[in-house]
């Protein structure tokens, strides 16, 4: 399953995503969405979790909490949009 995850930090990382998202199962592939001309973040992400019981778990469990200074808003994305 696909997340989507806005309002991350301009400093949060791939690898800090990932870990947010790993302790809720494994994790395919977490980026975080960045401005292809000068790379700066664009302050949200995409996480995929192959299991969608513990993608679904780790939406309930994130969505609107604290990470990285930053209230974030996690959600499924629509699988016509991957």
């Amino acid at each position: 399953m696909n997340i989507r995850i806005f309002n991350i930090s301009l400093n949060t990382t791939d690898t800090e995503l990932r870990k947010l998202f790993f302790q809720y199962g494994s994790v395919d592939y977490a980026i975080v969405n960045r401005n292809s001309l000068n790379g700066r973040s664009l302050r949200s992400g995409e996480i995929c979790m192959p299991v969608s019981a513990q993608a679904r778990q780790a939406i309930v469990s994130l969505d609107k909490t604290v990470f990285d200074g930053k209230i974030i808003s996690v959600s499924e994305l629509p699988a016509e949009l991957y």
